[in-house]
């Protein structure tokens, strides 16, 4: 026995030596876990003892959190095929922004709080007790697990919020987000499309989204952005007791947002605004007084003695001596704690006086209302506050650039503009406060007297909303006209010095003509939609004309250049510029230097049926008739020794649906063109409408303007014919003259040729004539014909022969 004794008891000290500093290893863990970075879980919650779970579920949780699958026990789903297409354009991106991310998430965020807080509107017991009613959003960092997580106290999900809004989005947007992003590779646009959530595989490759509702239980929906998600029941993380807790396991080329400063510097960037708190779990460097060790306080008591052998007191050497031993030593060290840091302290800059609101702020605060994250500033903003009857803020913006989608869907569009009701946030989709020809401007409308307690039907039908929408308009027009006023290149008649001032800011120079490119349609649309702000809105028009050397000008300009004695503005519309300065229409009118607009959008067409005059002057389009110039009349006597070659000609004209015949005042080096009536269509505007999809010919041909050929007395062309049928008006070869020339005259004016194969024969006719061919010369027979049909007879003849035998 004395023999094994020894050995036996060196085993066992041994082990108790292995097992004691297991333990001390994990007291120090648990201690470096206090001090240094917290689990995600830790703290976030509202219910004060959530971490103490038992050993199994926190063996389930780290399991499935090492390995980044499924948990077993889920349910899962497949992603709708278009959320699928969007997810691997996302993950396989290269895009080198991907601070996309959080803005989108805190966006989200947002949108959930507004919601729980619009319903503890007429509900206060939603919102819960104790931590819940805290509307605010916390970020946290694990650098060990590499996790990033985002909790806001909003209305959280149902099980079936997430299966829908999170893997089986049925919405348009998204298809419309795919399609842009293949054709154009920019994800800035992700949040214009409602499918921000998504953009959090540029930096994770797994996602958990914890949310519990006041309605269901409290679940996790996960995936791995491979096709499929996974949602179960959550029994192992603590209760949200209400809210969203989205984590992001981060890719190791994403470990950058695991940094506190590099989180705080994208909050305080593009989520500054957020109407809501964010704070992050931020580390902080504290000094700390601990006790000394014996080290230390030996090192301690050596410079004591030389402080006093430097010549200090003797009687404060011994107060300090007898101190010294009353109290313990301690020393002080830099000791690393954690606490909630708010990163959004920024009063709503809407509730602020625009004299103390910078203009950096301004362009902050319209990136955070834009998802935008674009380094363009708006090309103008408006900070004002309405009183009277109504009352509220508003912050109305212009952006840089209009939206991609702006004219494709323009009569589904939905307002820009959040409305607020005594800082509530209300809806984003308010119709009513803007009409759809001003939809492109983004802001905010903040309102003290519309009610809170009413549904938001009710709302949209408060007679209050009618006045906002009034002065919103107003502000958002003048706001515009300032843009054109601040313009060096609108100042026209201004005084060399005006010119000078406003020279001065070079980005000022071209904003308005950039924001005719972008916006000038909606501005169009807006005369044809509302008459009472017609006038205003005209003077907002921009155009190019025959005197406007190629820049852009106003109906203002244009009246200040008219020639005396002028009482109408001359226009004409078509397809281009260039077409239109080569118009037979314009020879006249150039020879006398009168100026026209040239009007070559398609909607110009339908504009110029709604703006009929402008500052008392009338519009005319010079391919019309009713054309004057002043005193210019045509002579009676030119008139009358013309009558029988237009008689002649309206009578020859009679299948080709002409109207009439008439001397015309409006050509110089063209025999003849064709105009319609006063208030019947153009030709261009008979072009735009049988190139429409659903067009109906029978019902166009009621608004179709009467063709009225107008010759040129002074042309050889015309003089030439007039003696042909004075000597011979049965000459047929005069006749077949005179049509060719109208359907010559009705082709250059812009009309489509009812008879293209007519039209055709006579040129080729007129060719014959003029290259002396005769008229009985036909053309010769192709001899390949024949051999052809004798090669099928052999091949037939052939075949029967086959079948015979």
């Amino acid at each position: 026995m004395g023999k094994w004794a020894a050995p036996s008891a060196l085993i066992l000290l041994c082990l108790l030596s292995l097992l004691s500093n297991q333990d001390r290893k994990v007291q120090a863990n648990a201690d470096k876990g206090s001090v240094g970075s917290p689990k995600v879980e830790e703290n976030i919650g509202a219910v004060p003892h959530g971490l103490q779970t038992d050993s199994d579920v926190v063996k389930r949780e780290s399991e499935s959190i090492s390995s980044r699958s499924l948990r077993n026990n889920a349910e899962k789903f497949e992603f709708q095929a278009e959320v699928s297409r969007l997810m691997d354009i996302i993950v396989n991106s290269l895009y080198s922004n991907k601070d996309i991310f959080l803005r989108e998430l805190i966006s989200n965020a947002s949108d959930a709080l507004d919601k729980i807080r619009f319903l503890s509107l007429t509900d206060k017991e939603v919102l819960g007790e104790g931590d819940a009613t805290k509307l605010d959003m916390q970020i946290k960092l694990d650098k060990e697990k590499k996790i990033l997580s985002l909790r806001d106290r909003g209305i959280g999900m149902t099980k079936e919020d997430l299966i829908k809004n999170l893997g089986t989005i049925a919405k348009s947007g998204t298809s419309a987000f795919v399609e842009k992003v293949q054709s154009s590779g920019d994800l800035n646009l992700i949040g214009q499309f409602g499918v921000g959530f998504y953009s959090v595989y540029l930096v994770a490759d797994y996602v958990e989204v914890v949310s519990k509702h006041n309605d269901d239980k409290q679940y996790v929906w996960e995936s791995k952005a491979d096709g499929a998600f996974a949602i179960s029941e959550d029994t192992w993380n603590e209760p949200l007791g209400r809210g969203t807790e989205i984590r992001l396991h981060l890719r190791d080329e994403a470990q950058e947002y695991l940094e506190e400063s590099k989180l705080k510097e994208l909050v305080k960037r593009y989520s500054e605004f957020i109407n809501f708190p964010i704070y992050i779990w931020a580390s902080k460097e504290v000094d700390v007084e601990v006790p000394a060790d014996e080290d230390d306080s030996g090192d301690e008591e050596e410079t004591a003695d030389k402080t006093s052998e430097e010549g200090e007191d003797e009687d404060a050497e011994k107060g300090e001596d007898e101190d010294t031993e009353k109290k313990p030593k301690t020393k002080t060290v830099k000791e690393t704690t954690y606490e909630w840091e708010v990163l959004n302290d920024v009063k709503a800059i809407w509730l602020r006086s625009p004299k103390d609101v910078t203009e950096e702020e301004y362009i902050k605060f319209y990136h955070s209302l834009a998802k935008g994250f674009g380094d363009e500033k708006p090309m103008a903003w408006s900070h004002f506050t309405a009183e009277g009857d109504v009352e509220f803020k508003a912050v109305l913006y212009v952006p840089p650039k209009a939206p991609h989608n702006l004219y494709d869907s323009y009569y589904k569009s939905k307002s820009n503009l959040k409305l607020y009701v005594r800082r509530v946030f209300i809806s984003d989709e308010f119709d009513e406060l803007l009409p759809k020809f001003l939809s492109f401007l983004k802001g905010i409308v903040d309102s003290d007297t519309l009610p809170l307690n009413v549904s938001r039907e009710m709302l949209q039908a408060h007679g209050s909303l009618k006045t906002i929408k009034k002065k919103l308009i107003r502000k958002a027009l003048d706001m515009i006209r300032k843009i054109a006023e601040e313009d060096p290149d609108e100042s026209g008649g201004k005084d060399e010095k005006e010119v000078e001032k406003s020279s001065d800011n070079d980005e000022k120079k071209g904003q308005y003509t950039k924001f005719w490119n972008e916006f000038g349609k909606s501005i169009k649309l807006g005369i044809i939609e509302d008459a009472s702000n017609r006038n205003r809105l005209a003077k907002l028009l921009r155009f190019e004309s025959t005197k406007s050397d190629g820049k852009l000008t106003s109906l203002d300009k244009y009246i200040s250049r008219m020639k005396p004695g002028q009482k109408e503005i001359l226009y004409i519309t078509g397809t281009s510029k260039e077409q239109l300065e080569k118009s037979p229409f314009l020879e006249r009118l150039k020879k006398k230097n009168y100026e026209v607009i040239f009007f070559t959008d398609p909607v110009d067409e339908y504009l110029m049926q709604y703006l009929m005059d402008y500052e008392g002057k009338q519009f005319q389009n010079v391919s019309k008739e009713g054309l004057k110039f002043g005193k210019d009349k045509t002579n009676k006597e030119l008139k009358e020794s013309f009558k029988e070659l237009t008689k002649w000609w309206k009578g020859v004209l009679t299948t080709n649906k002409a109207d009439d015949v008439k001397i015309s005042n409006r050509l110089d080096n063209t025999p003849c063109v064709v105009v319609t009536s006063k208030f019947g269509w153009s030709a261009n505007m008979e072009r735009i409408m049988q190139a429409q999809t659903l067009s109906d010919a029978n019902k166009q041909s009621y608004m179709k303007g009467k063709k009225i050929l107008e010759i040129n007395p002074r042309h050889p062309i015309i003089k030439e014919l007039r003696a042909r049928v004075a000597k011979d008006p049965e000459d047929e070869g005069v006749k077949q003259t005179a049509q060719l020339v109208y359907q010559t005259a009705l082709m250059e004016s812009g009309f489509s040729l009812p008879d293209p194969k007519d039209f055709a024969s006579r040129i080729y006719s007129s060719v014959r004539s003029s290259l002396t061919i005769s008229p009985d010369a036909t053309v010769e027979e192709d001899d390949d014909v024949e051999e052809v049909e004798t090669e099928s007879e052999t091949k037939a003849g052939s075949g029967t022969s086959k079948d015979e035998l």
